[in-house]
């Protein structure tokens, strides 16, 4: 609660609209709940407004100060189809099909974040990825001089003697299963930019592999190798300060006595703070075995690289992961322009 409290506290400084197009999951009405209590926001229920209700009542949650809006009745839904068939035009959508879709939360939510009616989205908890990021990218698409559409989870471990003071960010996990060198050098600026965002420090950034500095030589350590190269030379290029380091095993990234003998001298070994996989395998594993056999708090999947905040939860999140999911997305808008220079300048549809 340590990690999670702070963010807490900054995003009260400055509330946020989130919008969760899962209204009726018992955890979500929970979390928007406390959303609201909080005073970090206005949360944003999507759904049957009846069956929103009912749901809430049988909870006993109270839903003053918590936003409703069904899609199909919604005063904005003629617009929003119009905006879907205007960037889908070269899939040949035809206008029914566009207004079915916008019917669906998740299109609906989408769009409300694309057309700055909320300032990020949240959902999954009842919903398989594939739900939640096809309208995403469909609307919101990537941020300006981005390529790459990617997540990070953020740990939070009761032992502070890893990452900064027991946080790890750590990507991807969950969305790109196989990244290139460039795909994997752009994961690893990306969630470095996250925690620079979120915890104002220096990024110290491990590209892992099963390798440390050569010990082995495959083609899959080399593809690490040169993407910690190219996340380096990318974050001088932009002045972006952050220490980057590649390829080394996990060990050698977060346990200082290990690196001391294997990468003795590296700003980043034995202190990493931001963990980046070789694949999407090796990533989602790690987060789960580090939740849930160290029992750690774990937010996420926070997307990264959209022109808009938004998370993908996970169908096994507690109220609490959604609720801190939520604040971080809320936080990452705050300055979203910062983490991508030139984001939400354009609406969907419109001409560049």
């Amino acid at each position: 609660m340590r990690f999670i409290g702070g963010v807490y506290e900054k995003l009260q400084r400055h509330p946020k609209r989130i919008v969760f197009p899962e209204g009726t999951d018992p955890r979500v009405l929970q979390a928007a709940r406390q959303f609201h209590s909080l005073r970090l926001g206005v949360p944003i229920l999507l759904g049957d407004r009846q069956q929103v209700k009912a749901a809430a009542d049988a909870l006993n949650v109270n839903l003053e100060g918590i936003r409703r809006i069904d899609p199909s009745q919604s005063p904005d839904l003629d617009s929003f189809v119009k905006r879907f068939l205007m960037l889908r035009r070269s899939k040949g959508i035809a206008e029914e099909e566009a207004r079915e879709a916008m019917k669906k939360p998740n299109y609906f939510g989408a769009m409300m974040v694309a057309m700055k009616q909320a300032d990020g989205l949240v959902s999954g908890a009842s919903e398989v990825s594939g739900g939640v990021l096809r309208p995403l990218f469909q609307i919101i698409k990537v941020a300006p001089k981005t390529t790459t559409a990617s997540s990070c989870m953020v740990m939070e471990v009761e032992d502070t003697r890893f990452g900064e003071k027991g946080v790890l960010f750590m990507g991807d996990c969950g969305v790109i299963p196989d990244p290139s060198v460039d795909q994997l050098a752009e994961i690893g600026l990306s969630v470095a930019r996250l925690a620079n965002q979120i915890l104002g420090t220096r990024p110290r950034v491990a590209f892992l592999s099963y390798s440390t500095q050569g010990s082995a030589t495959h083609s899959s350590v080399l593809k690490v190798r040169a993407a910690a190269a190219l996340a380096r030379q990318k974050a001088d290029q932009d002045l972006f300060e952050a220490d980057f380091e590649g390829e080394l095993q996990v060990d050698a990234a977060l346990v200082p006595e290990i690196a001391a003998r294997k990468v003795p001298g590296s700003p980043v070994a034995g202190r990493a703070n931001v963990l980046v996989f070789p694949d999407l395998n090796s990533g989602n594993i790690a987060h789960k075995l580090i939740q849930h056999i160290a029992r750690a708090n774990a937010y996420g999947q926070i997307l990264l690289g959209l022109d808009r905040p938004a998370a993908d939860l996970s169908r096994g999140s507690t109220s609490h992961d959604i609720l801190g999911v939520a604040a971080i997305t809320g936080l990452q808008s705050i300055e979203y322009q910062k983490l991508y220079p030139g984001a939400g300048d354009t609406l969907p549809g419109d001409a560049v």
